[in-house]
């Protein structure tokens, strides 16, 4: 089957002691290529035909994998193709933006399959894990309820909020949410819900997002800048999201930028949030996004020379880290009004020239990718299938003991 066909994937090993990687090299490879035969997965993993075989086995009876039908070619024998299955794994993402949060399931394929949005109320992190609880309890039950296998196969809890992380307190609220800083909002949320949990920023989250299902799927090499309320950067570095020694990595929004002589944070001038401040909308509510919407679909002028600004410092953003990553593509990403970000896209051209300028690219320097509310609850939700599912160098690694 598919005998001229180019699988992506990792390569498996045959040592002993690797199967839990071995499992996850197997399921990349039919997540990124569909259904592949044994065959197919022998010769794209470089594992034996009995380890496929033994491997593919216990990922029928796990649930994760199942076959299709029988493909009868021209020269052969004929084969069976495995697909994933979607109903084989869930996990939940949350998104804790300043004002409210967003709740969302997915399935094996990162694929929505509920969803739930509420306002923060007053009180703090104390009363919001509260309501985000509720949220997840009911979440769950309507799971059970419409997909009964869900119940016992979440696979974790996801979580994504604004950064930088474990910074002293700082009494600028508009950019960081100090108080929800200091809480322990992994552990109460682990503790409340039963389910493995993780923490990332909303950057990484997109990134996320975009490596399971978006611009990024396959690549080994991206950076994804998240456009939303703050600014940040996504990083795939080597495969794997590379989050730095305190999951502050990518915060480019605190980078100081000069206009007209005087340097401020990237975020504090080109970030939704600083539009907000200059057209005077209040940030806590939902009609905020909505006016900036009308407004960009308006051609409102403060709009466009704001976007002319914003395009400048974008423009040096992506020449940053190109310079800095050398990545295969830059995704310009986040939680912005689709109009405004598109808008925003399309000012940044033409890019500043840089070391990517070279020949033989296969990808274009800057791409658009996931633009809208929902981006980074589904890349916190992308992390727990991520954690349990995807090829890392730490399976393999197993304790002595």
């Amino acid at each position: 089957m598919n005998e001229l066909r180019t699988i992506r994937a990792k390569s498996g090993t045959n040592q002993e002691g690797t199967s839990a990687h071995n499992r996850r090299v197997i399921i990349e490879a039919i997540r990124l290529n569909g259904p592949l035969s044994r065959a197919d997965l022998a010769r794209a993993t470089r594992l034996t035909k009995q380890t496929i075989s033994n491997l593919v086995e216990n990922l029928e009876v796990d649930g994760l994998v199942a076959s299709e039908e029988v493909v009868r070619g021209g020269r052969g024998q004929p084969s069976t193709p495995y697909r994933l299955v979607p109903e084989g794994a869930f996990a939940l993402g949350v998104q804790i933006d300043r004002h409210l949060t967003r709740l969302v399931a997915v399935d094996l394929m990162g694929q929505e399959v509920a969803r739930a949005v509420a306002n923060l109320p007053p009180g703090g992190p104390v009363e919001g894990c509260k309501l985000i609880l509720r949220l997840i309890e009911a979440m769950r039950a309507d799971l059970t309820r419409r997909i009964p296998e869900s119940a016992h196969r979440l696979a974790g809890l996801g979580l994504a909020m604004p950064g930088p992380f474990g910074l002293a307190p700082s009494d600028d609220e508009t950019w960081m949410m100090a108080e929800w800083q200091a809480f322990p909002l992994v552990e109460t949320l682990a503790a409340g819900t039963g389910l493995a949990t993780s923490l990332q920023n909303d950057a990484t989250a997109c990134a996320a997002a975009e490596r399971m299902n978006g611009s990024a799927d396959g690549l080994d090499h991206a950076v994804c800048i998240y456009f939303g309320y703050g600014i940040g950067a996504g990083l795939i570095l080597g495969g794997e999201l590379y989050t730095g020694s305190n999951r502050n990595a990518g915060e480019i929004g605190m980078v100081l930028f000069s206009r007209g002589g005087t340097p401020s944070p990237l975020e504090h001038r080109s970030s939704l949030a600083s539009l907000f401040q200059h057209l005077g909308l209040d940030s806590a509510t939902t009609e905020a996004y909505a006016e900036v919407e009308r407004r960009t679909l308006a051609d409102d002028p403060r709009i466009l020379a704001w976007l002319a600004d914003a395009a400048a410092d974008m423009r040096q953003a992506v020449h940053m880290v190109e310079t800095i990553f050398d990545p295969q593509t830059v995704i310009l990403s986040g939680s912005a009004p689709e109009p405004l970000a598109k808008r925003l896209f399309d000012a940044m051209f033409p890019l500043i020239p840089s070391n990517a300028d070279r020949p033989g690219r296969t990808l274009p320097r800057l791409q658009l990718g996931m633009i809208g509310p929902w981006a980074v609850a589904l890349g916190a939700a992308a992390e727990p299938i991520r954690r349990a599912f995807d090829p890392r160098f730490s399976a393999i690694l197993k304790t002595a003991s």
